[in-house]
């Protein structure tokens, strides 16, 4: 049930103030250490972070995918690190076990991933299949009551810490592409999950990904999600539409801080005896700057409304996606240019930021994906009009 309008408006407080008071002052620390304190993972804990999209029945908070954006807005106004410490359980780690699971499932997993007990983790993308997940090559064999995983699954978020993978493995070798793919709920530790080291990355320091390798791993036959072989690249889809929604407003609130510390430094930076922030070229900058960030937000909550009213967001989900993570782009390269030399400077943090955000057009999907996703929903849509028929 959505908040009312009150208690959502606390909400979103309580969160700004948390980002303002203990996450940003925290940022160079945790750039410098790539380590995530304890005391604000805890603190992330009690506030319920972990939980925003899990029902209230198994101990989430229960947001709206328009509530979420909300407060993804001002979460995402922090460095990138601090929210994917939580992220992957309120969107693609938890997601297919609450879309497609079974009773079951959500009752064993769900509670532990919204307290934030067990951080859970989303292993599609491997060494050779990123964009393209149909082609999965990860096995998962039928063996009596068990699965049996070999395959290696590579830069997957959070998989150092993660006490649950939902994994995506081809169940059926003779059926080519997305059909063949099913999804499971493996928990870590089990014999034959291995991890790999965890990756040097141009940003998001903080934020640990590495490869998940499964050598004749054993499952029980239960860990299929949902129940049904073959319905894994559906799962995938309908956890990336909402999870692409989650990360255009990661963009959004990143670039609307951004924004605040780039006129902040303009106002207070003076050359040929006057602010910087009175010469009209930048100011063209701030203004694009505002604009796109305005466009973006409008993108997400209309897209986020319209996933709450039942409508099909694939589309509006790329978009949303696509708009706000190049975006995001835009307005940290010019905050680096408008802090001159000291964009470079790590001090000023506009360089780190500017590192952080350039992962957001990559992962969930590159900005090409979300372009082809676009390209055939509308190609679709002008056939349906005329009468003819897709290209099978």
């Amino acid at each position: 049930m959505p908040l009312d309008p009150e208690t959502r408006t606390q909400l979103v407080a309580t969160i700004r103030r948390f980002v303002d008071e203990r996450l940003i002052p925290r940022e160079a620390e945790v750039a410098e250490t790539d380590a995530m304190p304890a005391d604000i993972v805890a603190a992330m804990r009690e506030m319920g972070l972990f939980g925003l999209s899990i029902a209230e029945d198994y101990g989430g908070l229960g947001l709206s995918m328009e509530e979420e954006a909300l407060v993804v807005f001002e979460l995402g106004r922090a460095a990138p690190a601090f929210r994917s410490m939580f992220a992957t359980n309120v969107g693609i780690g938890s997601q297919g076990v609450a879309i497609d699971g079974t009773s079951e499932q959500k009752a064993r997993y769900l509670p532990r991933l919204a307290s934030g007990e067990l951080i859970g983790s989303f292993a599609l993308t491997e060494p050779e299949v990123g964009s393209d997940a149909g082609s999965v090559r990860t096995t998962a064999r039928r063996d009596g009551d068990s699965y049996v995983l070999n395959g290696t699954k590579r830069f997957i978020t959070n998989a150092p810490h993660a006490g649950l993978f939902t994994v995506m493995a081809r169940t059926n070798p003779d059926i080519k592409g997305a059909g063949g793919v099913s999804a499971f709920a493996v928990e870590a530790g089990v014999p034959g999950l291995g991890l790999g080291k965890p990756e040097r990355k141009m940003g998001q320091q903080g934020a640990h990904v590495c490869d998940v390798i499964f050598d004749n791993c054993r499952i029980p036959a239960d860990a299929l999600i949902g129940g049904v072989e073959g319905q894994g690249f559906k799962t995938a889809m309908k956890v990336l539409d909402k999870g692409r929604l989650h990360i255009a407003a990661a963009c959004t609130g990143l670039a609307e801080r951004i924004i605040d510390d780039m006129l902040a430094y303009a106002v207070g930076r003076t050359q040929f005896g006057r602010p910087i922030a009175e010469f009209q070229l930048l100011q063209a900058m701030f203004a694009d700057s505002k604009a796109d960030a305005l466009a973006a937000r409008a993108l997400v909550l209309d897209a986020a409304r319209r996933r709450d009213a039942g409508e099909d967001v694939s589309m509006a989900a790329a978009c949303a996606k696509m708009f706000a993570s190049e975006m995001v782009g835009r307005v940290a390269d010019r905050n680096v240019q408008v802090h001159g030399g000291a964009g470079y400077i790590r001090d000023y943090r506009a360089e780190q930021l500017f590192r952080d955000a350039r992962l957001f057009r990559i992962y969930e999907g590159t900005t090409q994906i979300q372009q082809t996703i676009i390209a055939k929903a509308l190609i679709a849509e002008a056939r349906a009009k005329t009468g003819q028929r897709d290209r099978p």
